[in-house]
């Protein structure tokens, strides 16, 4: 086997090198909901891939995005704040943006998934752009434009807001089972969010999920997002730097590292 040290263990030979490539899932921080009416936050960035080459003994990055939060009640400033970027080594996954706020005409906010606009006085605002920056595969979707008086449904992973009802997010089976991620937020008037933790109008996002918040008067903030590696557990454990709080999913013939906040590196 070349220099590469076997060990068996339970019947399968575990490996002491590292694995050449890794699945990764980077979901980022959904946006906040617009104040006083508002519209519903996008989603978080959604970026997985199967087969990303790693190197031995290079440490890479990881730091798991926080929610957006909801609007604060100052006159000019009542869109919500976007989520922050969730990262793995070159992968950025970007927050989502946050939704326009009640009143005015006031435009969602772009970001991994866009912003719902608001329109609650008359007029129209815009839904805010998902995917941007833009990536390949694409990370998200647009936000709803708002029909007064009621605001739009910030985007989601899997679909862009419609109405005022968040899009739906898509899902990954990276742990083992099939969790749904990265919805967008309902926006006024009965919105409803996302499916993959998007928040409800009054409603805060998913924790962990990414999940852009619900529209609200006045609280209400994006769910912070996620980072997840797995590989064959014929490779070896990996080492864990930093400061970033995680758990290790139960997945058939897989080493699983779940990455819940913080900032740090891993070394395989």
């Amino acid at each position: 086997m070349s220099g590469i040290m076997l060990a068996v263990l339970g019947g399968k030979k575990a490996s002491a090198a590292a694995p050449p490539t890794v699945e990764y899932l980077v979901v980022a921080g959904g946006g906040g909901g617009g104040y006083f009416a508002g519209a519903g936050g996008g989603a978080g960035g959604f970026r997985t891939n199967a087969s990303f080459s790693v190197v031995a003994g290079t440490s890479y990055t990881v730091t798991v995005g926080a929610g957006g939060a909801s609007s604060p009640v100052v006159a000019g400033q009542n869109n919500g704040t976007s989520g922050s970027n969730s990262v793995f080594s070159t992968i950025t996954s970007n927050g989502g943006g946050g939704g326009g706020g009640g009143g005015d005409a006031q435009n969602g906010l772009s970001g991994g998934s866009g912003g719902g606009g608001s329109a609650l006085s008359g007029g129209t605002g815009t839904g805010g752009a998902g995917n941007t920056p833009s990536t390949s595969p694409s990370q998200g979707n647009n936000g709803a434009d708002s029909s007064s008086p009621s605001s739009g449904g910030g985007g989601g992973a899997g679909a862009a807001g419609s109405g005022t009802n968040g899009g739906n997010g898509s899902a990954s089976s990276i742990t083992g089972s099939s969790v749904t991620y990265a919805g967008g937020g309902g926006g006024y008037n009965g919105g409803t969010g996302g499916t993959g933790g998007g928040g409800a109008f009054n409603s805060g996002g998913g924790e962990n999920l990414g999940g852009g918040a619900g529209g609200n008067n006045p609280s209400g903030t994006g769910g912070s997002g996620v980072v997840i590696i797995a590989y064959p557990d014929i490779y070896s454990v990996a080492t864990i730097s930093g400061g970033l709080v995680y758990n290790e999913p139960t997945r058939s013939g897989y080493r699983v590292y779940r990455f819940t906040s913080g900032t740090g590196t891993i070394t395989f």
